[in-house]
């Protein structure tokens, strides 16, 4: 089985320091830090561990969103949804011990096969409505549903990443811009309130980019792709099948309250005729139906 993961927070958890891991190669760099292999010096642990410079995170005013971030990301449990297991600071920096994702980020995979399978797209889009029903379930919502922010286990499956711009959302009504411009919703460019129904617009301009290999709304110019978002202005090339189209055109409806909700998607005959998504042991889908597959 796989091994326990010894760093988990726990009421009697104990601190760690850098001295418990030996640092291996960059997995990835970000705008307040990088993100590095290591591995926990006891247990052999492998991990990802997220560095964090706290000048930078102070110079823009987000330390809140910091907070936020560990707050949320530490309490979800969902095989797709990447695990925060603890964090520790020194003077300088912060580090947020994450779970490694052998596989790096779905943007990888999209730029070396520049757009993939219906099969690979439908079993994402499943394993993302999942794990989006389980956070929605915790009145969480991501915002920020990009290729960038997907990650891979080691046999491919999904796992949601960067809770930086989600909320955690008592009233589940926001009102900031934040996300990446392709992805940003109707509601969202225009400015009005927005709920976890963002989420469900995001999972559209995917599963979009994945079958196409680029979002549904990009343009030359960020005025055209606001316009384009604002009007819908929604076209296929020939290959996209047409159980994909109407997924897509059902989660890309400009009033949020029309959009296919999260069970809709799990449900939908194009995503459970093409998805393969395997459980890992002891896991039941949403729906609460155990599966044989």
């Amino acid at each position: 089985g796989v091994p326990r993961c010894p760093l988990t927070l726990s009421p009697h958890s104990r601190m760690f320091s850098l001295d418990d891991f030996e640092v291996g190669r960059p997995l990835g760099k970000g705008k307040f830090g990088n993100v590095y292999l290591a591995r926990e010096r006891r247990s052999g642990f492998l991990v990802a561990l997220k560095v964090l410079f706290k000048s930078q995170v102070e110079q823009d005013g987000v330390e809140h969103q910091l907070r936020r971030e560990i707050e949320i990301q530490s309490h979800l449990r969902h095989p797709n949804v990447l695990r925060l297991y603890n964090y520790f600071h020194d003077r300088r920096r912060v580090f947020l011990i994450l779970e490694f994702a052998p596989q790096g980020e779905l943007y990888k995979e999209l730029q070396r096969y520049r757009r993939l399978s219906a099969t690979r797209t439908a079993t994402l889009m499943e394993e993302l409505a999942d794990a989006l029903l389980y956070c929605h379930g915790r009145k969480v919502i991501h915002r920020d549903i990009k290729p960038e922010n997907l990650l891979l286990g080691l046999k491919g499956e999904l796992k949601i990443a960067d809770f930086g711009w989600s909320v955690h959302a008592p009233s589940l009504r926001r009102r900031t811009l934040c996300g990446t411009l392709d992805y940003l919703p109707p509601e969202m460019v225009e400015g009005s309130s927005h709920d976890e129904k963002v989420d469900l617009w995001c999972l559209g301009v995917l599963c979009y980019e994945l079958l196409v290999g680029h979002p549904p709304f990009e343009s030359p110019s960020a005025a055209d792709t606001y316009r384009r978002i604002t009007e819908v202005d929604l076209h296929f090339p020939p290959h996209v099948p047409e159980g994909a189209r109407d997924l897509i055109r059902r989660l890309l409806q400009r009033v949020p309250g029309q959009r296919l909700p999260l069970r809709g998607v799990l449900g939908h005959p194009w995503v459970r005729g093409h998805s393969r998504r395997v459980l890992p042991p002891g896991n039941v889908r949403s729906d609460h139906r155990v599966t044989t597959d």
